[in-house]
C-alpha cells in the first residue's frame, strides 16, 4: 500500500480526483485528495488574504494531522509549480516523491502568475479587477476548454462548470520560497499539453523549467487535455500505481 496525496490546481477541490482517487483505492492504496483553503467545499472560506502560504499550510497540516509518511505527494497544475515544493522543502522527512501533473517546480521567488506571459497576467489582472471583486480569479469558459480535449466522459463538464470556484488572487502573485531541500526527493512529471521534446527544448533558455532538468525515467507522456484526471482518469491512475 501506498499513501498519496492528491492536490488540484486552479478553481478545483478534492471531487476534481474522485476517479483517480477510487481507482486507486481500488488497488489497495491509502489515498488523500484535498480541497485548498477557498476551494471545493471549502470555498466559503475564501478571503483576499488567502495566498500560497494558505495553501501550503492546508497539506502541511493534512500530513502532520493524519500522521502520513512515505506520501506520495502529486500537484496539478499550480499546485505543482509552487505547492508541493514547498511542502517538500519543509517536510522533506515525510515525502517519499513528488510527482507534478502537467506542471513543474518554479524556481524560488517566482510566482505562478509569472509563468503567464505579460498579455495573460494582465488579462487575468483585469478579469480579477472587474469580475473577481478586485482579489478572485473567475474560472475559466470550460465549455470553450474543452473543445480541447478529445472526449469528456458524460457529466464531466457539467461538474467542472457547477464546482470551480474562483481562486484568490494572492495564490496567483505570492512567489514561492524554496530553500532547495525539495530538490532532493525523486520525482516524476506527467505531461500531457507538451512533451518531453519540448520540455528539454524549453529548460535552457526559460527560467520557469529550469528544475524539469531530470533524467528521461522521470518523465511519463499523457497526451491529451490539461486536466486529465478528467479525460483520462484510468491512464492517470495507472501511472501513479506505478510509483508505488
Amino acid at each position: 500500500m501506498t499513501t498519496y496525496v492528491l492536490v488540484p490546481g486552479f478553481w478545483l477541490g478534492a471531487w476534481a480526483w474522485r476517479t483517480v482517487a477510487a481507482d486507486l483505492r481500488g488497488r489497495g492504496h491509502d489515498v488523500h485528495p484535498l480541497s485548498l483553503t477557498g476551494m471545493g467545499e471549502r470555498a466559503h472560506l475564501a478571503r483576499p488574504d488567502t495566498d500560497l502560504e494558505t495553501h501550503v499550510t492546508d497539506v502541511l497540516n493534512l500530513i502532520r494531522y493524519e500522521d502520513l509518511r512515505d506520501v506520495v505527494l502529486v500537484g496539478h497544475s499550480y499546485a505543482g509549480a509552487v505547492v508541493i515544493p514547498s511542502v517538500a522543502d519543509r517536510m522533506p522527512d515525510r515525502i517519499s516523491r513528488l510527482v507534478f501533473i502537467d506542471s513543474g517546480p518554479l524556481p524560488d521567488g517566482m510566482s505562478q502568475a509569472e509563468f503567464a506571459s505579460p498579455e495573460e497576467q494582465a488579462r487575468n489582472a483585469e478579469l480579477v479587477r472587474t469580475a473577481g471583486d478586485g482579489w478572485r480569479l473567475p474560472p475559466p469558459p470550460w465549455a470553450q476548454l474543452a473543445a480541447g480535449a478529445a472526449e469528456l466522459p458524460g457529466g464531466a463538464l457539467e461538474r467542472l462548470e457547477e464546482l470551480s470556484v474562483p481562486q484568490p488572487w494572492a495564490t496567483v502573485t505570492a512567489p514561492a520560497r524554496l530553500t532547495g531541500t525539495w530538490e532532493k526527493l525523486p520525482r516524476l512529471h506527467v505531461l500531457c499539453g507538451f512533451s518531453v521534446e519540448q520540455v528539454r527544448a524549453n529548460i535552457g533558455i526559460v527560467p520557469a523549467f529550469r528544475h524539469m532538468a531530470v533524467d528521461d525515467g522521470a518523465y511519463r507522456e499523457l497526451p491529451g487535455w490539461h486536466w486529465p484526471m478528467f479525460d483520462r482518469p484510468a491512464e492517470l491512475a495507472a501511472i501513479l500505481h506505478e510509483v508505488a
